[in-house]
C-alpha cells in the first residue's frame, strides 16, 4: 500500500471531497509546452492589468520543456495587454528567434538568457520597470521583514550592484548580474528594478514579482510615516518564509489571478 502523500500546504483541506487546486501533470512535452505558453501569455496580460508596463520595457521567460536551453518570451514592443499564445517567441541563448515573427528585446535577452544559463534551477523569470520596484531599487537596500509578504523574501533575495543603472546589452555584463542572483527568489538590481524567478512554474515567478512589488510599496509607505519599522524576528521571518513562501504556495496564490484573466481575456489562448 502506498504511503499517504504529505500535504504541500497548511491550507490543504483534510475533509474529503473538496476541490483544492493542484499543479497539473503532463503526459507529453507538447502538452507541457502549451501549458507553459498559456501561462506566459496570461502573465503578460496580468502585468498589463496591474500597470507593470513601461513602454517596451519588461519581459517574462520560461524554458521549453523539451529543449531547456531554449526559452519562450514575449515579443518586443508588443502591448502586454494583447499578447496571445501564438505571439510568443522561441529564442536561444544567442538571441536568435527560432519561432515567431517579432523581434526580441535585446536587453531582455541578455539578462534573461544569462539568468537561465547561469541558474539551471530557474524555470521562469520576470522583470518589469515598476514604480515601487524601481523606487526601492534606487535605495540599494534589501527588503526588511516587516510583513508576512516581505518575510517570504527573508534571506532569499539578492541585492545586485553590478551594472547598476546601466542598460545591459552585452552578454558579459548580463552574466555578472545573473551570477549574483544565486538561489534567491527575487533580485533587487540597484537603480534598475526587480527580477523574480520560479523553480517550478511560470505562476511561481509571476507571483514572486507581484509579492515583491507589493512589499516594496508597503515598505516605502511605512518608512514615509517617519516611525521606526517593527521588524519581524528572525525565527518568525524564517517560519513564515518556509511555510507561506514555497514554490507551491506561490503557484496557489496565482490561481485566482489566472482564473480571472482567463475569464476576462479568452483571446489570449489564440
Amino acid at each position: 500500500m502506498n504511503a499517504p502523500v504529505a500535504p504541500r500546504s497548511v491550507y490543504q483541506p483534510t475533509q474529503e471531497g473538496l476541490y483544492f487546486p493542484q499543479p497539473p501533470v503532463f503526459s507529453t512535452a507538447a502538452e507541457e509546452r502549451l501549458h507553459r505558453k498559456q501561462r506566459l501569455a496570461a502573465a503578460c496580460r496580468v502585468f498589463a492589468r496591474y500597470g507593470y508596463e513601461y513602454g517596451f520595457a519588461g519581459h517574462i521567460t520560461v524554458r521549453d520543456p523539451e529543449n531547456p536551453d531554449l526559452y519562450w518570451t514575449n515579443p518586443f514592443a508588443m502591448d502586454f495587454g494583447r499578447v496571445r499564445v501564438s505571439d510568443l517567441l522561441l529564442v536561444d541563448h544567442d538571441g536568435k528567434v527560432l519561432e515567431g515573427s517579432w523581434a526580441v528585446n535585446r536587453a531582455g535577452f541578455v539578462l534573461h538568457a544569462a539568468i537561465h544559463e547561469a541558474n539551471p534551477h530557474v524555470l521562469a523569470s520576470c522583470h518589469a520597470h515598476t514604480t515601487y520596484g524601481m523606487t526601492w531599487a534606487a535605495l540599494g537596500r534589501p527588503l526588511d521583514p516587516i510583513t508576512q509578504t516581505a518575510a517570504g523574501f527573508y534571506e532569499d533575495q539578492a541585492l545586485i550592484t553590478d551594472e547598476a543603472g546601466a542598460v545591459v546589452v552585452e552578454r558579459k555584463a548580463g552574466g555578472s548580474v545573473a551570477a549574483a542572483f544565486g538561489d534567491a527568489k527575487i533580485a533587487i538590481h540597484q537603480n534598475h528594478g526587480l527580477f523574480s524567478v520560479g523553480r517550478e512554474s511560470v505562476d511561481e515567478a509571476v507571483w514572486w514579482f507581484i509579492a515583491a512589488e507589493r512589499a516594496c510599496e508597503i515598505q516605502i509607505k511605512a518608512e514615509s510615516t517617519g516611525h521606526p519599522l517593527k521588524i519581524i524576528s528572525r525565527d518568525a521571518a524564517i517560519h513564515s518564509r518556509n511555510h507561506l513562501a514555497t514554490p507551491f504556495m506561490a503557484w496557489l496564490h496565482f490561481q485566482p489571478i489566472y482564473d480571472s484573466i482567463c475569464r476576462s481575456d479568452p483571446d489570449l489562448f489564440d
